[in-house]
Parts: C-alpha cells; sequence; structure tokens
C-alpha cells in the first residue's frame, strides 16, 4: 500500500498542516495515483491558479515486483515553472523534468514541488507500507 498526504504551502502558511489531503492505492502492478491541477484524473488536487503545478504534474506508478516510482511528468511547456525533489530522511535528491525515481520500498519521504516565481509549494509525503 502507498499512503500520500498532501499539503500545499505559500509563505505565510510556512509549517501549517490544515487542509492537508490524503489518497492510497494498494501495491498491485499498475495502479496509479496522481498529483495536479486537473480534478478528473489526479487523486490529489492542487489550487487551480497554482500555474507552477501541471494538470498532471506527478504520477505515482506501483511496477510489476510491487515497488513504486514518482514521474514528474512533461507538461505543455519546453521549461517548467517549479523545480521538484525528493526528500528521505536528510538526503534531498532532485527530481528532473520528464524524469522517475523509485520510492524506497517499506520506506517514507516527501516529494516538494516548489513555485520557481514565489515562496509557495505543494508537499506531497509518502509511506510505503510493506
Amino acid at each position: 500500500m502507498l499512503e500520500l498526504t498532501m499539503a500545499t504551502v505559500s509563505g505565510t502558511d510556512a509549517g501549517a498542516t490544515a487542509g492537508m489531503l490524503m489518497a492510497d492505492a494498494p501495491s498491485e502492478p499498475g495502479a496509479v495515483l496522481r498529483v495536479g491541477r486537473d480534478r478528473a484524473v489526479c487523486r490529489l488536487v492542487t489550487p487551480e491558479d497554482w500555474l507552477f503545478v501541471s494538470r498532471v504534474h506527478l504520477e505515482f506508478q506501483c511496477g510489476a515486483d510491487g515497488t513504486w516510482q514518482v514521474t514528474w511528468l512533461r507538461g505543455s511547456q519546453p521549461d517548467p515553472s517549479s523545480e521538484v525533489r525528493m526528500v528521505v530522511g536528510e538526503y534531498a535528491q532532485p527530481l528532473v523534468y520528464g524524469g522517475a525515481a523509485p520510492l524506497p520500498r517499506g520506506g517514507a519521504g516527501e516529494i516538494v514541488v516548489q513555485d520557481r516565481t514565489g515562496p509557495r509549494s505543494v508537499n506531497v509525503g509518502f509511506f510505503h507500507e510493506v
């Protein structure tokens, strides 16, 4: 099972957890959870006017062996207006635009989508229950 929690944070809300959203999916091959502005396809939805987040920004997908990976999907623009990094413990790893990274099996961490133009971020915590 993969459990996600999402908080949208603007400059004045730093540290606030109000409005946190949650989603989960079983660790079955082909299971998918998406994060973005499009309510029709995303389980975790950001504010519509937060244009630094694509319609479908992040996709968490379970592979054939029950492991999960996160992909920063390419949007309609050639250059993104955000930066994405994965934080696990003390280690932070940038995620490349259009790139993917495996989630630690049985681990927890956070994916941070940071607006390049202002003090706003989307923080998606993950917990992979084995």
